[in-house]
């Protein structure tokens, strides 16, 4: 049965250690890591016996020889997750099967992936096989926290003068329903990633007893700078990966519309109005996004509070600065309100979508998928994978799996699964790429 494949029962393993990283080191606890690490040995036997180097805390790259040194690739993925939250169905690490599932906390993001590409290189081993190239493998463990891990391994793998032909970490998946109007799924290729920034916004004031409260105190004045900035959102405007994907969903959508897709470069205005009132994902797409994620004022009841704060998260467009995007917001807010800005990532290089890389990624999703619309994209969300830019000019974001747009809504909430099938077709994609790379 699939639901007892060694795959499967790893995943499960893997789940079970709730690896989750903190912003502070100190704060984070080791020991399910060092759980984790010891289960990855025992699943994956093989693969522990290629040359394996330590990236502290817990990160792991491994070296897998192949017939030529020159021009490696690099699979990535992350064993690190983020906290639970809301209500579950089944328990986030109980790892537990449900309707051909296996449900947990970073099944999707990014176990999954761990064990699709442990798999993949295990079963690879047992037959004796040799890849054309050398294989690197680089897990990372706080990815999640924007760590140094993957920092790490990058410096690791230059000391040694690797020089990459492609990097390939998590990203987009065969995504359902992914574009409005389209039945198709979409195999979504990240060619670049949104820089992401995070500020607070601060305002301070005397503060003081609740029963005598001030006009225009510190929370008053957050809370209209917060909406200000709901109410001015950055222009529209659509990066050339986003024009491509627009290309390439054109033959997909009913036959009225097609004709305004194939001419995507020259109606990019138009196209990307529509993509801003088609939803949240599709209006992700085109623009750099504001959401405010934290807030905190007074820790009591009945007293004003002196310094209200809160916390705004920027993904930055490709084609924006991070400098546009700060200036934008202090515009917006005021001069009453501080901002503070907390970390700061420009937009990833656009990595080319027309070479022979890309094409092999193209070619074996679909084989494997050929229901799919394999199309490079943005992607949303930050991946270690920004950290390679600087070794490497082909860095792509991709999960091979199956998600419905319901399963997308999972990762870093709660429910998150992944179908059984899914997860084996994944490790599928895996080994076909291993096979066929060129020499």
């Amino acid at each position: 049965m699939s639901e007892t494949h060694p795959a499967v029962r790893a995943l499960q393993a893997l789940v079970r250690h709730p690896t989750v990283a903190d912003r502070d080191p100190a704060r984070t606890d080791p020991a399910p890591f060092v759980a984790l690490r010891a289960s990855l040995a025992e699943h994956f036997p093989l693969l522990h016996g290629l040359e394996l180097v330590e990236v502290e805390p817990h990160a792991l790259l491994v070296r897998w020889p192949g017939r030529s040194h020159a021009r490696p690739v690099v699979l990535m993925a992350h064993l690190d997750v983020v906290p639970v939250e809301g209500s579950w169905t089944h328990p986030p690490f109980g790892a537990e099967i449900h309707d051909g599932a296996v449900w947990g906390r970073g099944t999707l993001d990014d176990k999954g992936s761990v064990v699709g590409i442990c798999a993949a290189v295990e079963s690879l081993l047992t037959e004796g096989f040799v890849p054309a190239r050398d294989v690197w493998l680089s897990f990372g463990s706080t990815e999640e926290v924007s760590g140094t891990t993957a920092v790490d391994a990058v410096a690791e793998l230059r000391r040694r003068g690797v020089q990459p032909w492609f990097v390939l970490d998590e990203g987009g998946a065969v995504a359902a329903e992914a574009f409005p109007m389209v039945a198709a799924p979409l195999a979504v290729v990240g060619v670049t990633e949104k820089g992401v920034t995070s500020v607070e916004l601060v305002a301070e004031g005397a503060g003081g007893h609740a029963s005598t409260p001030a006009a225009n105190g510190p929370t008053a004045r957050l809370a209209a700078a917060i909406t200000a900035l709901e109410r001015s959102p950055l222009p529209l405007h659509a990066p050339t990966p986003t024009l491509e994907l627009l290309r390439r969903v054109g033959p997909h959508l009913p036959a009225p519309v097609r004709p305004l897709l194939a001419r995507a470069d020259r109606l990019a205005p138009v196209l990307t109005r529509v993509l801003r009132s088609a939803g949240a994902e599709a209006a992700a797409m085109v623009r750099t996004t504001a959401a405010v994620t934290t807030l905190s004022g007074s820790p009591a009841l009945n007293v004003i509070a002196s310094t209200a704060r809160a916390g705004v998260n920027l993904r930055v467009m490709v084609g924006d600065t991070v400098d546009d995007v700060l200036a934008h917001v202090r515009r917006v807010v005021g001069p009453g309100i501080r901002v503070e800005v907390v970390e700061r990532n420009e937009p990833s290089p656009v990595s080319p979508w027309d070479d022979q890389a890309f094409a092999l990624l193209e070619r074996i999703t679909g084989e494997l998928f050929p229901d799919a619309v394999p199309t490079p994209y943005v992607m949303m969300a930050a991946t270690d994978a920004r950290f390679f830019t600087g070794l490497c000019e082909r860095v792509y974001r991709f999960t091979p799996f199956r998600m419905t747009k319901a399963q997308r809504g999972t990762i870093h909430a709660a429910d998150e699964h992944i179908g059984v099938a899914d997860l084996l077709a994944g490790v599928d994609w895996y080994r076909r790429l291993v096979q066929e790379l060129p020499a």
